[in-house]
Order: structure tokens, then C-alpha cells, then sequence
């Protein structure tokens, strides 16, 4: 049931006016910058997956000024082992996410706003909760974990279904990593960000350091456990 309360209003214009703030300040960044953003953190990512070698990663295409940039999944695909699988999410009309496997640039379907979508055959809600590792985009996150997204609350959903120990990674711009955000009851947090200056970082309020990857260090240059 919504809460209707003061409080929840108050957390709900706070959210609303950061991410005013932040989309703002994303759409400042020059393209060398945004073009510069993004090889660092698919660096420190394709870093991690040949560190973990996950046999499932759940991913998405990255849009406008998101970090990452568009071809985000054609380079952990790439960075995967051969017989591992890269799941896109296919928004669904209530806002939750269902999952289809990535096959390339030619199997991505515009899907309004921007967004791009696997054309495969849908695996199913339930199809994150397998996966090895997550990423989850964001407008920032604190240093507890609590994520501030678009909205929607997709995200929210599809976290709930990943199991705690599973390794959940925002990735971001330089200065999207925060002391806090104001969080509501249905938010779920991740376990770590990436961003270009820092970075692979576990995060305070996760259950602990993820394999393979020490708190507060970049996944570049840091040997797995």
C-alpha cells in the first residue's frame, strides 16, 4: 500500500529533485568526456568478468549520457567465456523486467525512449535471480548501497528477485558515488559501483567483499581472492 505520509512525501521530493540534479549535470559532459567515461569503466568491467568468468551476467545497453556507452554489451560479451550468456532486460507493460539473451548489435530492437532491447525469446522475471553478476543502472548511489534510479522502479523488482550474495555493480560518472540519497522502503541496494577515476568498489552496506574484488580498489588492479 503507498504511504501517504509527510515523511514519504518529503523522501519523495528529495529524490526527485536529485535526479533533476544529476540528469542536469549528465547532459553538461562534452562527448570526449562521455566517450572517455565509458572505455574506463568497460575497462574496469571486462577487468572483473575475466576475473570471475560468470557463466551468467544480466546487463543493459546504456542510452544518451548513461555511463558505459552504447556498446556496453558487445564488449562484456566479448570479455565472457564461450559459453557463458549475456541477458538483456525487455521492459514489460506493468514496468517489470523480463530477459532475453544478447546476440549481437543485429538482434537489438529500439523499444521507445531511447532504449534498446534483445529480439530473442524472453526468458522469464525470475531469469536475473540466476545470474552471477548484475549490473544495474543508476543517477547515483550512496556509500551504502541504497541506489537512486529513474523512477520506475524496475530495477527494484528485478533486485528483489537477486539472491543477497550476488555481485550487484552501478556503473557511474566520477561524482555519482555520494555520502547519501534519500531512500524509501522499497528501494534495494547493490553491493558495488564502478566509476572511471576509482574503478571496481564494494560498498558499506553490502554483505561483505565480493570474489574477486577488494573494498575501495579498481578491478584493474586488484588480484582475485
Amino acid at each position: 500500500m503507498p504511504d501517504f505520509s509527510y515523511e514519504a512525501e518529503v523522501t519523495r521530493v528529495a529524490k526527485r529533485d536529485a535526479r533533476a540534479e544529476l540528469l542536469a549535470r549528465r547532459r553538461k559532459l562534452s562527448t570526449p568526456a562521455r566517450a572517455a567515461a565509458a572505455g574506463r569503466v568497460q575497462a574496469e568491467l571486462v577487468a572483473l568478468v575475466r576475473r570471475l568468468r560468470p557463466r551468467r551476467v544480466t546487463a543493459y545497453v546504456p542510452v544518451g549520457s548513461e555511463p558505459g556507452g552504447p556498446d556496453l554489451p558487445a564488449v562484456l560479451r566479448a570479455a565472457l567465456p564461450a559459453d557463458a550468456e549475456l541477458l538483456l532486460p525487455v521492459l514489460l507493460a506493468d514496468l517489470d523486467l523480463d530477459w532475453a539473451a544478447y546476440t549481437g548489435p543485429e538482434g537489438l530492437l529500439a523499444a521507445g525512449r531511447g532504449i534498446r532491447e534483445p529480439d530473442g525469446p524472453r526468458l522469464g522475471v525470475a531469469a536475473v535471480a540466476d545470474a552471477d553478476l548484475v549490473l544495474v543502472p543508476a543517477l547515483a548511489v550512496d556509500r551504502h548501497g541504497r541506489r537512486l534510479g529513474r523512477g520506475g522502479g524496475s530495477y527494484d523488482r528485478a533486485l528483489a528477485r537477486v539472491p543477497v550474495a550476488t555481485l550487484t555493480v552501478c556503473p557511474l560518472h566520477d561524482g555519482e558515488l555520494v555520502e547519501t540519497l534519500p531512500v524509501e522502503p522499497h528501494d534495494r541496494p547493490v553491493r558495488a559501483v564502478v566509476t572511471p577515476a576509482d574503478g571496481v568498489r564494494t560498498l558499506d552496506g553490502g554483505p561483505g567483499t565480493a570474489r574477486g574484488v577488494a573494498p575501495h580498489t579498481s578491478a584493474g588492479r586488484t588480484r582475485a581472492e
